[in-house]
């Protein structure tokens, strides 16, 4: 039996937070001590403030509620590196605002790992670099992403500005359906209520969305998800320059890789691919080519150009910092 009643209230903290319903037999089973003992507990949390629920008969048990404040955080070690390289990323994000939030909260739990952890973390933030896509000038609102993410939500029409890549601004109504990420950008999959037809939209390019009150019934999205969906309408755009890479990788090790670049099969092997690419100008390409390498060795076949590019990209990675 454990007799730690602070260690004991921890682990008890530890095992609510995950919220669910936890018998008490389970949780004196899991303590090690008395379902007494368990009940004692749950009222020593409930005076330091943490809303513990109970629900009597079968199925009942106990489960730590939302409150009015956020309450201290019990976090076991992988969860702590977990959340760790989590902010680390989510400071580089396009979102206005939440890279100064995210580094204030990354140096608060980072302060507090011990040293084991603080190592771990310290390795992977050292050995991992974020490969940042170019982005035309655009940077998310946050006011926007919550206004597009509680209509995606409660299935509420919303109408906003939109400027096209042609710099030309049209007003829409849509019926959100689904917010997608990739790499910096954000992206809305949309029924547009004026087109009659589906859409995807860049959310750097959407100006005043506002809620309008009206509400609509789910459509199902072409091809059933999302991702795929924004990935497809991707690949439409129009391209400017081509190349043709050969990767040393089978074809199901890179599907997670080339969702997101516009591109062709050309030969499938056991061990290699032969692809063509696409992209609006070389610099493009070339970022796609690196994203790539991220998984498995490239070659650029051609063009030319994308060849030396790539090259003087290697070179000035290699170049040692000037101190």
């Amino acid at each position: 039996m454990r007799t730690d009643a602070t260690g004991r209230a921890l682990q008890l903290l530890s095992l609510l937070q995950t919220h669910r319903f936890w018998p008490c037999a389970e949780l004196a089973a899991r303590l090690d001590v008395t379902e007494r003992t368990v009940r004692r507990d749950l009222d020593r949390l409930r005076d330091l403030g943490y809303p513990v629920d109970s629900t009597s008969g079968r199925y009942g048990g106990y489960r730590l509620a939302t409150g009015t404040h956020v309450p201290p955080l019990i976090l076991d070690d992988e969860e702590a590196v977990a959340v760790s390289i989590g902010l680390r990323h989510a400071a580089e994000a396009a979102i206005s605002g939440i890279e100064e939030t995210s580094l204030r909260a990354l140096m608060k739990i980072e302060s507090l790992l011990p040293h084991r952890l603080r190592r771990r973390v310290s390795a992977l933030h050292s050995s991992v670099v974020s490969l940042r896509r170019a982005v035309d000038g655009g940077v998310i609102d946050p006011e926007s992403l919550s206004v597009f993410a509680a209509a995606c939500r409660d299935n509420e029409d919303v109408r906003f500005d939109y400027r096209r890549g042609d710099d030309e601004t049209s007003r829409r109504l849509v019926e959100p359906h689904q917010l997608v990420a990739a790499g910096s950008r954000w992206y809305l999959v949309a029924w547009d209520r004026h087109r009659d037809d589906w859409r995807t939209f860049r959310l750097d390019r959407i100006e005043e969305p506002r809620q309008v009150g009206s509400h609509f019934t789910p459509r199902e999205i072409p091809g059933g998800d999302a991702a795929d969906f924004v990935a497809r309408s991707l690949g439409a755009t129009a391209r400017l320059h081509d190349a043709q890479l050969v990767i040393a990788a089978p074809l199901a090790e890179l599907d997670g890789v080339l969702r997101w670049v516009d591109h062709t099969l050309i030969e499938v092997d056991a061990d290699r691919c032969v692809v063509q690419i696409r992209s609006e100008d070389l610099g493009r390409l070339a970022m796609a080519v690196a994203e790539i390498a991220l998984t498995a060795p490239v070659s650029v076949l051609e063009p030319a150009e994308l060849v030396d590019l790539i090259g003087r990209l290697g070179a000035h990675l290699t170049t040692p910092a000037v101190t």
